[in-house]
């Protein structure tokens, strides 16, 4: 079914204007639109401010004459200012919400060739916000004037699905910002990616406060700044990064580094100081380890973050900051307001967005780009190139990769450890007892951990025979070898452990793993214990 088309647009109180006969010689743009021969308009919607009512009833008669199947409504809108933003959205997006548009039968034009700049905006918007259906439609004149030459006229769909070069042009440019806070990575990890595409969503469309979660050495205060960078390179903030260690600040000094003070407020405060929320005014502040501050220190902060003023420390009057939050934490900071030790309230107004970063063993498929990335910044640094063997970087990754390396620093220590490598490498080439040998001193530096881990401490989590018959009957405890029961006694103390299953799993077939050419850890333990009618559930809980 053929659609009726449907205009809106505003009167052009300069270029629809004419008086006497001359004006048919004119090129109007609104009376152009009912001039073409190949469109028919069913219905105009000519939009006017009361001043002009006198030039709309003219040219509305106009296009009767010029096209008699053509209805033209005139609709007055009560706009004081057409230079007011805010009054002219408001007038035109009530007048859409009380409009009948009708989609099925009708196709909606909007024409932006008249009216202010102001109102071809608020009209562009509200075409783009779906809130007028339809196009986009500009009016130009002919090249040459000539009676009853209607010029031309240009549709515009605002749909940018239909615009593959510019749709793919956007998908770019945000595929360019994704790898600029990953630091140019060739990260592999599914988890680490898809959260990294929504920081950079958000980074670049919101103000709200920001909370990174995760280890020591994870990466929080690195993708803070790498945010505040993309912001800035997009000119959303005009003010500095400011980045403050919570754990550092004790004392009234915790508050008057944060909020500042005024002379005498305290004992030493022998003059006045900004405070690094007055710093960041404008920009980012990163408060990493946010879960350090003390209770006076958070009161404070929720206000300065919902109010955006504060008093500094022995001050009667108020000061403005208007900063974007980012907070770092290597804490549950859930069980933190469970504790009584953080604010429930803070923490509301700061989990807007919140992310979890995985460790680096966590993350073993990235160890390998990470290694690369860091080699090549520690070669810029030594000023010369520095590269492995073929056989000295496969023993390396097979290593770091493995479970057995903890990488209980996270990104610290790898980049520490290739920092090393780097620095004693003769001639810049890495070779196997380079690696050995660092090697050995990343499992010196690991090894109380791994005892802890592993369960090398002194009866750490021991499972006896006892909970063995608990879980599974005297009966099937008595069928059971000797050597089944050990076995299955230390692969449940793996088990309680571990986080998941497939950390266990990685820990109990740490070397048949490196042999496979599919490795599903998980799925091998969770068959283990299907044996004995167990799941990772009771195997965890007993």
């Amino acid at each position: 079914m053929r659609k009726d088309k449907v205009v809106i647009g505003f009167l052009g109180t300069q270029l629809d204007s004419g008086k006497g006969a001359g004006r048919w010689e004119k090129w109007r743009p609104t009376v152009s639109l009912v001039q073409h021969e190949d469109v028919v308009i069913k219905r105009l919607e000519l939009l006017y401010t009361p001043p002009h009512r006198e030039l709309a009833h003219q040219v509305g008669a106009d296009m009767a004459t010029a096209s008699p199947e053509t209805t033209v409504n005139l609709v007055p809108l009560p706009i004081a200012d057409p230079w007011d933003f805010g009054e002219v959205y408001a007038q035109l997006y009530d007048w859409t919400q009380a409009y009948r548009f009708d989609t099925g039968r009708e196709e909606y034009w909007t024409h932006i060739t008249t009216g202010t700049h102001v109102a071809q905006i608020c009209l562009f918007l509200l075409v783009e916000s779906r809130r007028i259906p339809g196009v986009l439609v500009q009016t130009s004149p002919p090249k040459r004037q000539r009676l009853g030459d209607p010029g031309s006229y240009t549709l515009i769909d605002l749909d940018l699905s239909r615009y593959d070069v510019i749709a793919q042009r956007f998908g770019a440019e945000q595929q360019d910002a994704v790898q600029f806070l990953k630091s140019g990575i060739a990260t592999r990890n599914a988890r680490f990616n898809a959260l990294i595409d929504e920081v950079e969503r958000v980074a670049v469309r919101s103000r709200a406060p920001i909370l990174f979660t995760g280890p020591t050495g994870a990466g929080k205060s690195h993708l803070a700044r790498r945010m505040f960078e993309l912001k800035r390179a997009r000119h959303q903030v005009e003010g500095e990064f400011v980045e403050v260690n919570c754990a550092t600040l004790h004392g009234d000094g915790a508050a008057s580094t944060l909020f500042g003070h005024k002379k005498g407020a305290f004992t030493g405060a022998a003059a006045d100081r900004a405070g690094l929320l007055r710093t960041a005014h404008k920009g980012v502040l990163f408060l990493d380890e946010i879960g350090e501050l003390g209770p006076d220190e958070q009161a404070m902060l929720l206000k300065a973050v919902e109010e955006k003023r504060f008093y500094p420390l022995g001050s009667d009057r108020e000061v403005e900051s208007d900063f974007q939050l980012v907070a770092g934490t290597n804490r549950d900071l859930r069980t933190e307001v469970a504790a009584g030790r953080f604010r429930e309230d803070l923490f509301a107004r700061i989990n807007l967005w919140s992310y979890v970063l995985p460790g680096l063993a966590q993350r073993p498929e990235d160890i390998e780009p990470n290694v690369d990335h860091l080699l090549q910044r520690a070669g810029e640094e030594l000023g010369r190139s520095v590269r492995f063997s073929n056989e000295a970087r496969a023993a390396y990754l097979r290593y770091a990769q493995s479970p057995e390396a903890l990488w209980t620093g996270n990104f610290r220590d790898l980049s520490a450890s290739v920092t090393r490598l780097a620095t004693l490498a003769d001639s810049g080439r890495i070779g196997l007892p380079l690696v050995e040998a660092e090697i050995a001193r990343l499992r010196w530096l690991w090894q109380p951990a791994s005892d802890a881990r592993h369960g090398l401490a002194p009866a750490a989590g021991a499972v006896g025979r006892d909970e063995l018959a608990a879980l599974l009957g005297d009966e099937v405890v008595e069928s059971m070898d000797l050597f089944d029961q050990l076995q299955l006694a230390a692969v449940l103390q793996v088990c309680r452990q571990s986080r998941t299953l497939s950390d266990a799993g990685r820990v109990l077939f740490q070397a048949s793993r490196t042999q496979r050419t599919v490795i599903n850890d998980a799925d091998r333990l969770r068959k283990y214990l299907a044996r004995f009618g167990l799941d990772w559930e009771r195997a965890v809980r007993g």
